[in-house]
């Protein structure tokens, strides 16, 4: 994640010891960036993998990270430019300009995105930090569907949520201000991404996952299992694989990943470094990834070892000053060496059996005043996410109600950028301060999500 500006040392695992399409799936467009056999990305994308890495906005004016960055990978995550804090510093207001710059420089020279992360306990802005309870549940979905849509088609997988567990031997969730909204928060933000972005594959990402006997490890392995049995929409699951003294590479690190996989999900290796570059550690890394045949590809955590947040640990296969070091001579036989996977794997998650359409059916506003509503709907066995937008006829309006009929038998159990009258039934909907006032032809959005069946396509939408 990681960035010794963003994340504190006193990780005890981890710890810093001296020691594009939208389609059912967005495909992995393997380009290499160079011939097959002589660059990371380049020999990864030969064996039906990526080989990515972390990419901070800042830093692209520098050629010379810029020269290894697009000579050797093919995928690439965001640093930091797509948390939180980045992404919505307030509430309500979207900055997306640093991660815009990464992904227009990744998919014009034909590399992919990992879009990194949409809902995590850490780098929240202050407002979100002092919000609880059930405001605190609709800005975070909120935060998921904005986000989320507004780079709909151009990521390849989102890490959906991040670092939801605790360490140590519990197993349990991690006491945060997002688990104390309720214990399916979790599931919440997976089906809400769904529907802003159908085409990217969701993961979930953790560290300290890496030894498949740990608590942590079979608690995460036990909520894949669970949402995977219940359509929850859930694709892979990301290692950050982050060894050091303290969190060492073991041998049973293979069977993590083709125990994942086994479940029906992809698995990523997404923010690898190893504390003094072992070259023989490396290559183990990549051998188990290209054993398992839904091993996707793998990310290090940034290309020089000063770019890292372990810069200390010269953890990277690249020197300070961009000379390759032996694990990267490691990694390049292993990728060279390795087999590529079957043709056809197996299927991640059924995508939804309605996806929400790329614009809101009968979207042409009134012709003259007030205001219309459609209703983009995302269903499942069982329950439903709802985008609703709410379009201003020739005039500005100051608010707006929209009411929505449920067919018997649904409920809504949560709901984002507006406050609702009612759970079942005849449902209202109202604005909330920041989103009344819609300028003549103009459009907002909220949405909410329920059990049951889902409304049709057309709501009623009065001006306040």
């Amino acid at each position: 994640m990681r960035n010794a500006r963003w994340r504190a040392a006193s990780r005890a695992a981890i710890a810093l010891t001296g020691a594009g399409a939208l389609a059912a799936g967005m495909a992995l467009v393997l380009t290499a960036p160079a011939s097959a056999g002589t660059t990371l990305g380049a020999s990864a994308a030969e064996k039906g993998r990526y080989f990515g890495t972390a990419v901070a906005a800042f830093k692209l004016s520098d050629s010379a990270y810029t020269t290894i960055l697009n000579r050797e990978f093919n995928m690439v995550t965001p640093e930091n430019e797509m948390k939180i804090d980045a992404t919505e510093p307030q509430q309500g207001q979207f900055s997306y300009g640093s991660a815009e710059q990464i992904v227009n420089h990744a998919r014009s020279r034909g590399m992919n995105v990992r879009g990194h992360t949409l809902a995590w306990h850490s780098q929240q802005p202050g407002w979100m930090q002092n919000m609880s309870g059930s405001a605190l549940r609709q800005a975070m979905l909120n935060h998921v569907t904005q986000v989320a849509t507004h780079f709909r088609g151009q990521i390849y997988a989102w890490d959906v949520v991040n670092e939801a567990f605790a360490d140590g031997s519990s197993g349990a969730r991690r006491d945060s201000n997002l688990q104390r909204t309720g214990n399916d928060w979790i599931e919440a933000a997976f089906r809400a991404a769904r529907a802003a972005d159908p085409g990217a594959k969701l993961c979930y990402n953790d560290y300290n996952t890496d030894n498949w006997t740990h608590a942590k490890t079979q608690a995460v392995y036990t909520m894949v299992r669970d949402f995977k049995s219940r359509g929850v929409p859930i694709d892979c699951v990301g290692f950050q694989s982050h060894f050091n003294n303290d969190s060492p590479y073991v041998s049973n690190y293979r069977t993590t990943l083709s125990s994942f996989a086994a479940l029906g999900v992809d698995v990523q290796i997404t923010e690898l470094d190893i504390q003094g570059a072992s070259a023989a550690t490396y290559r183990s890394v990549v051998e188990d990834c290209l054993a398992v045949a839904r091993c996707n590809g793998i990310t290090v955590w940034g290309i020089r070892d000063s770019d890292s947040w372990r810069s200390s640990q010269t953890p990277l296969l690249f020197t300070s000053s961009g000379a390759k070091k032996p694990a990267y001579d490691a990694v390049l036989a292993a990728l060279n060496n390795g087999t590529t996977p079957p043709t056809t794997t197996p299927p991640t998650t059924t995508p939804p059996t309605t996806t929400p359409p790329t614009t809101p059916p009968n979207s042409s506003p009134p012709a003259g005043d007030g205001c219309y509503a459609s209703v983009a709907l995302n269903q499942w066995a069982g329950g439903f996410t709802a985008n609703v937008t709410v379009t201003a006829g020739k005039s500005d309006i100051n608010g707006w109600t929209v009411t929505i009929e449920l067919p018997a038998g649904a409920a809504v159990t949560g709901t984002w950028n507006a406050q609702a009258s009612g759970t079942t039934g005849s449902v209202r909907f109202t604005n909330v301060s920041y989103n009344g006032r819609i300028l003549g032809r103009q459009s907002t959005t909220f949405g909410f999500q329920g059990t049951g069946t889902g409304p049709g396509v057309l709501a009623n939408c009065v001006t306040s």
